[in-house]
């Protein structure tokens, strides 16, 4: 009796623990939904679930677009902001994801953003690069792109651009290259500049109050200012 009853309390409590899970991978399955192309969804809801990753979405960050960290208890937390747009979203959980998996494989001691990151960034992104998931136009640049992926692709102007046209438009903001030389403009933190020269593939902008010059990527977004 002692044995047939614990079998029975054993089993009931595999099938709650089966049932918790089971709903947990179909919130996490619905979230995914809101944030990632429709054929994305399940292979990431797969690399999270292998991978066993703690994902959070958070409020919007200006310096970054995700990041990853193992945590004191050796949790794999994976963080994305939640103003992205799906394509944007689907390029920063796998860039992340890529970190993960580097550092597991090929261990701590490699730079961040070095070759092993690279190589596993590209064999995680490929699948990906298909037109059921992005755009038809995007697709030549993500190929460009990911021939040796960068640490932000932000730092490829043309492929940022691309993606930006999915965004939800923000009437007021110009991109640096749109704005005529001798432009005064505003950046997120209030900072005020004033758009210089051409220098190779960046602009030059001296800040107004310090006299200081900076250089900014052509599709870095400004608000315009009156001169």
């Amino acid at each position: 009796m002692f044995f047939a009853r614990f079998s029975i309390l054993f089993l009931s409590e595999n099938l709650e623990l089966t049932s918790k899970k089971y709903i947990e991978n179909k919130k996490l399955i619905t979230i995914l939904q809101k944030y990632l192309p429709e054929h994305a969804v399940q292979p990431c809801f797969e690399l999270i679930k292998t991978n066993h990753v703690h994902l959070k979405i958070v409020n919007e960050r200006v310096t970054r677009h995700g990041d990853y960290r193992k945590d004191a208890q050796g949790y794999h937390l994976i963080t994305v902001n939640a103003s992205l747009n799906k394509y944007r979203f689907l390029i920063t959980l796998i860039h992340e994801i890529s970190h993960l998996v580097a550092f597991e494989k090929f261990g701590r001691n490699i730079k961040p953003h070095g070759n092993e990151w690279k190589y596993t960034f590209q064999q995680l992104m490929v699948p990906f690069i298909r037109p059921e998931i992005f755009p038809n136009q995007i697709l030549p640049l993500l190929a460009r792109h990911f021939r040796n992926p960068k640490a932000s692709s932000d730092t490829d102007a043309t492929l940022s651009i691309a993606l930006k046209e999915y965004d939800v438009k923000e009437t007021d903001k110009s991109y640096i290259f749109e704005i005529p030389i001798g432009a005064k403009f505003r950046i997120h933190n209030g900072r005020v500049f004033k758009k210089i020269a051409l220098r190779v593939k960046r602009y030059e902008c001296i800040e107004l109050q310090s006299g200081r010059v900076y250089l900014f990527q052509p599709n870095a977004e400004v608000e315009l200012l009156p001169n």
